[in-house]
């Protein structure tokens, strides 16, 4: 067949009405045809060569199909299972994920969520929120479905999909509790993210609740989620609080960053001082001496995400709970 096929071809093709066509071709409507129509129709299309114009639909529908997904880091393995969980929902309701990386940068932020919105993205799956976040308010502001995956926007309504970091930290604590420590540090993440301070409040409230003497050398704070940083406060913590015989990490990256620092000063990782970490990155079995860390699940994070997201762009009206 010559030049461009168009939907009345496939419909002559299988005798059905071109607008049969136009619902079994787009995955939202398909599901009001039975199977047989839709898989008729669809092996047409894929054998006559027919591609859906996405720009025309859009015109019509308002909709572009695209979704937004931001990341802090996109070199950061954590986030791929979250990305692939994501893009598992989206693309089978036919939409097409536009990924962007913000480095945790506020104005990195800003001008690529600009970008999204230039494109007029349907809706945004923000996995890089801030706990005061600007840009992505100013996107809700704007009238976008947004939801946030694995971190939040203190203060907001924004749905989010977050896992239960207080369990995580508290079951860490109390581990190394029955293993017979009582000098226990915390290498804490950035400030800015909710991640980082409330696992960091989380181990200060066990602290408390063990009855424990409270000083700041117990705790250093780092400014991001990174093996340098992890290096850097593990040095802080030896030269202002030698003695303490654990060191409980906000995540699994510090933990590498300070295994490799107390190395470098002579200590052994276990046996003169335990390290945990927090989300089980993939490699670490890999890694000597291993590492104790809170496995997440990173995949479904992304996975119910997507589908929240899915629900505020197809059913605005829907009560939209937070996970």
């Amino acid at each position: 067949m010559g030049g461009k096929v168009t939907l009345k071809d496939v419909a002559r093709e299988t005798g059905v009405h071109v607008s049969t066509v136009s619902r079994a071709l787009d995955p939202a409507t398909s599901d009001s045809l039975s199977a047989e129509v839709v898989g008729r129709v669809r092996a047409a299309a894929e054998r006559l060569g027919y591609r859906r114009n996405n720009l025309a639909r859009s015109l019509r529908t308002r909709r572009t199909m695209t979704v937004g997904v931001t990341l802090p880091d996109i070199t950061n393995t954590l986030y791929a299972p979250m990305v692939r969980g994501a893009d598992g929902v989206l693309e089978q309701a036919g939409y097409a994920s536009i990924i962007v990386s913000t480095d945790d940068d506020p104005k990195r932020k800003e001008k690529m969520l600009d970008i999204l919105l230039e494109r007029g993205v349907d809706g945004i799956l923000d996995i890089g929120a801030l706990r005061d976040d600007p840009q992505i308010l100013k996107a809700v502001y704007e009238g976008v479905p947004v939801v946030t995956a694995n971190r939040e926007v203190e203060g907001s309504s924004i749905p989010c999909v977050l896992s239960d970091d207080a369990e995580g930290i508290r079951l860490v604590f109390e581990l190394l509790e029955s293993k017979g420590h009582v000098a226990i540090a915390h290498l804490g993440g950035p400030d800015h993210i909710s991640t980082g301070w409330l696992r960091r409040e989380v181990f200060r409230r066990n602290l408390e609740n063990r009855g424990g003497p409270i000083t700041g050398a117990e705790i250093v704070p780092a400014h991001r989620f990174d093996e340098d940083e992890g290096y850097r406060c593990a040095v802080e913590l030896l030269e202002s609080r030698p003695g303490f015989t654990a060191l409980v990490c906000a995540n699994d990256r510090l933990a590498l960053g300070a295994i490799q620092a107390f190395k470098d000063k002579g200590l052994s990782c276990p046996g003169d001082i335990s390290v945990t970490g927090f989300n089980d990155l993939p490699f670490l079995h890999l890694i000597p001496p291993g590492l104790t860390t809170i496995r997440v699940q990173h995949f479904n994070v992304g996975r119910f995400g997507a589908e929240l997201l899915l629900k505020m762009m197809t059913d605005p009206e829907a009560p939209i709970p937070r996970r």
